[in-house]
């Protein structure tokens, strides 16, 4: 650990142990207070606080270095998010307990503490681990089922900055970021004009994840735990979710098992139509995997630029943006015999 990450571990932890000192009525110690792996757009840290031999493990999730700006990734703000999980958890849906939501005085940054849940959330290891044999047989149905809870959560509970994105909303904001990052990819925008000319069938609008993934999401050989980064939440088209969760980039490797790697269409949308009484088809579930395709574009294309003007130089943002080219390999396989 280098002299700075060390001063950043030491301030946070005194900071976190007077905070939860307060919010636990007692005298805590911090156990096991690590930053984690993964988190490309947030800091992520873990911990274990002990009061009278009762440990709490708690997650921290914050804007990278403590930083009081907007997060240029996300769609809706860390308290936002926060909020929407705790409505999430009221509808059935499987997330962590929100423990509290950071402000000012805490002298941590903008954020939130939540419950640390048991499971994996490293994708390899869900596609591998022998343990969860018999769980990835039953994953992409049960992702189904947990999409149709998240896109039931009707939508006056929603808070009022969670965005309404239709798809010309999504094709005019992406158009946007390519122009603002100079444009220099023929493909990204031989794409924009494709979604345009395409627009995806029409669907009642409800709350989308955003994100919902492989590598999202905790899993143990009884499921899905909880459900995790909510950042990219937004009212839309719920078919969305489903395109997203098949994008190619989240099946690391495993082409041939669209549904993150793990599984097939039908066994997906088996259940959604189970727990929401319809299904869409799976050319709606295709045609939004392009989108998914273009949104990890702007992703690799963000994290770049983050990374190029030096606002942030966390490896994190490099290794992203160097990945912009995997985008251009899977939208021309995409859209090959479309054109």
């Amino acid at each position: 650990m280098s002299r700075s990450t060390r001063l950043i571990h030491d301030d946070l932890s005194q900071a976190l142990v007077e905070l939860l000192s307060t919010i636990y009525e007692g005298e805590i110690e911090l156990v096991d207070f690590s930053r984690l792996s993964g988190g490309a757009n947030m800091e992520i840290w873990s911990m274990d606080a002990v009061l009278d031999n009762t440990s709490h493990p708690i997650i921290l999730r914050r804007m990278p270095g403590g930083k009081n700006d907007l997060n240029q990734v996300g769609n809706i703000d860390l308290a936002t998010e926060a909020e929407l999980i705790t409505i999430a958890a009221g509808h059935g849906v499987a997330v962590p307990q929100i423990v509290h939501v950071l402000c000012p005085s805490d002298a941590l940054g903008i954020g939130f503490l939540m419950s640390r849940e048991p499971g994996l959330a490293l994708p390899k290891r869900i596609l591998k681990d022998p343990d969860l044999n018999k769980t990835r047989e039953l994953l992409a149905f049960e992702c189904g089922k947990v999409l149709a809870k998240i896109h039931s959560i009707p939508l006056e509970k929603i808070p009022g900055s969670v965005k309404n994105m239709s798809e010309i909303d999504i094709n005019e904001t992406m158009q946007a970021k390519l122009d603002n990052y100079n444009n220099v990819s023929p493909v990204h925008q031989l794409t924009l004009n494709w979604l345009r000319d395409n627009l995806p069938a029409a669907r009642g609008k409800t709350l989308v994840h955003g994100d919902f993934r492989n590598g999202n999401m905790l899993v143990d050989t009884n499921g899905i735990v909880a459900i995790l980064d909510w950042e990219l939440a937004h009212i839309g088209n719920p078919v969305e979710d489903l395109g997203y969760l098949c994008g190619n980039v989240w099946r690391f490797g495993n082409h041939d098992q669209p549904v993150g790697g793990f599984g097939q269409y039908d066994e997906l949308l088996d259940g959604y139509r189970t727990e929401a009484g319809w299904a869409p088809t799976v050319e709606e579930v295709q045609h939004w995997e392009i989108y998914c395709a273009m949104n990890w574009a702007m992703a690799c294309l963000t994290m770049l630029d983050l990374y190029r003007t030096r606002a942030d130089t966390s490896i994190e943002r490099a290794a992203v943006g160097r990945r912009l080219s995997e985008s251009e390999i899977d939208l021309l396989l995409l859209l090959e015999g479309k054109m």
